[in-house]
């Protein structure tokens, strides 16, 4: 059984040109060998195929392709990749401690982890691991390239093995890893080996720690551990424990002024009240604890008071220098009761799924400086005092936002940007790259007739053979989306498909739907918005709160859940996080079906019955 090579952790990351930085994701490490058989083996030796069985499906899916290589054998890293510089460390927990058939192979289809590769050890039969790092990383990226395997890590591809790429710029890595709330890199020296079972010293983690401002409640005898909490609506919150970072003269010390200021004890446990105050770094909240706390130095200036839980929450997600955010606290909505820091924190966490859809788009806001309890207003040029880092593009006398990147969408966030309007089409394309039918029911009320007909162009969609997806509006609709390949079809194209579908609907229940523009003669029909999709319109986009009450959300939903059972009240910015990560993204092949789409069969019977 080969053990994997390890790096040993640092507080510094060195420099220099002898040393190159990787991603290091958080998940379980892993052996890949291919010979006769495909074998996957943790660290541990472990057999991990049969937990994630959508690594072997999708390498046999490519047995031809790797077949010129074999026998080969990759270093590895198995993760639920969250976005391109973090896995999710808790999701891929849960699916290693799964053992039935059914759950591993649901959760294989609708979650897939993913395969991060950063070493190659063997080619056709050739252990290279006495090869520099620079030499095998050399073959490792020619052979991604030849195999036509994403050379850098993409939650929205499906191509579940990826290359984690090797970058000689670590102010420029660390930033991302800063944004996207990554556990840290690993430095490596260019004539490093592979050393089998050995931590190195060639090898250097550096891990993206938080801090947090918490006060001592316990010392635990038997081991050690000094119990860490804050305050949570004036009562005492655990949130973990510390043992390692300590210089021993200040783990004696802390000992010692726990046992001078007690105020019970047992077998178990010495007890002090809030007094004590430390700084602590870790790496992330795991079920509510600390996961990897060291100490970092005692905060004699602190009161345990201004150790709260709303701080401790504020401080979870590093953020980079030139990003500022302003009045955390400042409410947004008042039922679901959502904050300024609470809203930013969801743009984070979305952005993996959200800023494919915005990228290369001509971006209008709509900003509520006061949240729900004030006045919005639409903003398309780029304020005057936007950061440099912002992106963004004319068109027809107007300077727009590019939202290309998670600074930006966090800046935005801090302006109080809620709903987020992109055209159907990129910038500098000539057409659109998908069709969108706009389903608007005069009230929440009448909901149910954007069930119905969403139904119905499903229905027709699959006789036509088209691939499509649906989301709410995250106000009272839905919207149907179909991918379309980018400079292929013009908006008069479009045209012709959009009014079939809506005169389709008509005829088949006209006292549902309408496409009657005038309100006043709608009735209480559906309003079905074919002309909406032109050139220079736009459509809320995917994941994009609304500014509406109920802190709505544009939410993608999977076709299975469009039936009398979907309440639009149930997409919130409170639930949209959780669904993600328990369900995954329902637009996951959205950009991967533009290719693959066949509308030209259709458009050309529309055309010839014109």
């Amino acid at each position: 059984m080969l053990k994997p090579m390890l790096p040993t952790l640092a507080f510094d990351t060195p420099r220099g040109d002898e040393w190159r930085y990787e991603i290091k994701f958080d998940g379980f490490r892993a052996l890949l060998t291919w010979d006769d058989e495909i074998e996957l083996t943790s660290r541990n030796g472990k057999p991990l195929l049969p937990i994630f069985p959508e690594i072997n499906e999708f390498l046999l899916s490519y047995k031809e392709d790797f077949k010129p290589y074999l026998p080969l054998s990759f270093d590895a890293e198995l993760v639920f990749l969250e976005n391109p510089y973090k896995a999710h460390f808790g999701a891929i927990q849960v699916r290693g401690r799964m053992r039935s058939e059914e759950r591993i192979k649901i959760a294989a289809k609708t979650n897939p982890c993913r395969l991060m590769v950063f070493d190659l050890l063997m080619v056709m039969g050739e252990c290279i691991t006495d090869q520099s790092y620079k030499d095998r990383r050399k073959k490792l990226q020619s052979l991604f390239e030849n195999l036509n395997l994403p050379l850098t890590p993409d939650n929205g591809n499906p191509k579940l093995l990826q290359l984690i790429p090797s970058e000689s710029d670590l102010n420029r890595l660390w930033e991302r890893i800063v944004i996207f709330d990554g556990e840290g890199i690993v430095a490596k020296q260019n004539n490093s080996k592979w050393e089998e079972g050995k931590r190195t010293g060639t090898w250097i983690k550096a891990k993206n720690w938080k801090y947090v401002s918490c006060f001592v409640t316990a010392y635990e005898k038997s081991n050690g551990y000094f119990y860490l909490s804050v305050f949570k609506e004036s009562k005492i919150h655990q949130i973990g424990l510390v043992i390692f970072g300590f210089k021993p003269e200040e783990k004696n010390a802390l000992h010692q002024i726990i046992k001078q200021n007690k105020t019970d004890e047992d077998n178990q446990f010495i007890y002090v009240e809030p007094g004590i105050c430390l700084d602590v770094k870790y790496l992330e909240i795991y079920e509510g604890q600390l996961r990897e706390p060291h100490f970092h130095q005692f905060r004699f200036d602190l009161t345990p008071d201004a150790c709260t839980y709303d701080k401790f929450v504020f401080q979870q997600k590093n953020l980079p220098p030139d990003i500022e955010i302003t009045h955390p606290d400042k409410p947004l909505w008042e039922e679901p009761s959502i904050r300024k820091v609470d809203y930013i924190h969801y743009l984070r966490e979305i952005s993996p799924y959200m800023l494919p859809f915005l990228k290369d788009r001509l971006l209008t806001v709509i900003r509520y400086p006061h949240g729900m309890f004030g006045e919005a207003f639409y903003q398309k040029n780029v304020p005057d005092y936007a950061p440099e880092f912002v992106e963004t593009a004319k068109s027809e006398g107007i300077e727009y936002i590019v939202c290309d990147n998670m600074k930006t969408l966090l800046w935005l966030g801090n302006q109080i940007a809620i709903e987020f309007h992109i055209p159907f089409q990129t910038n500098g394309s000539k057409g659109p790259d998908e069709i969108v039918f706009d389903l608007d029911p005069p009230s929440r009320e009448y909901f149910h007739l954007a069930i119905k007909a969403a139904v119905y162009i499903k229905e027709v969609l699959d006789e036509l053979k088209l691939i499509s997806f649906i989301k709410t509006s995250g106000n009272k609709g839905l919207q149907v989306y179909i991918p379309l390949p980018a400079d292929t079809y013009t908006y008069d194209d479009t045209r012709l498909f959009t009014s079939f579908i809506a005169n389709y609907l008509v005829s088949k229940d006209p006292d549902s739907f309408t496409i009657e523009r005038m309100k006043k003669n709608r009735g209480n029909r559906l309003y079905v918005d074919y002309v909406q999709h032109a050139e220079g319109k736009t459509i809320i986009s995917p994941y994009s709160a609304r500014g509406r009450a109920h802190a709505g959300v544009a939410a993608p939903l999977f076709w299975e859940e469009v039936n009398d059972e979907l309440k639009i009240e149930n997409f919130h910015l409170g639930t949209i996080i959780p669904r993600v990560q328990k369900l995954g993204c329902p637009f996951r092949d959205y950009f991967a079906v533009k290719d693959e789409q066949n509308f030209d069969p259709v458009l050309q019977v529309l055309k010839a019955k014109k």
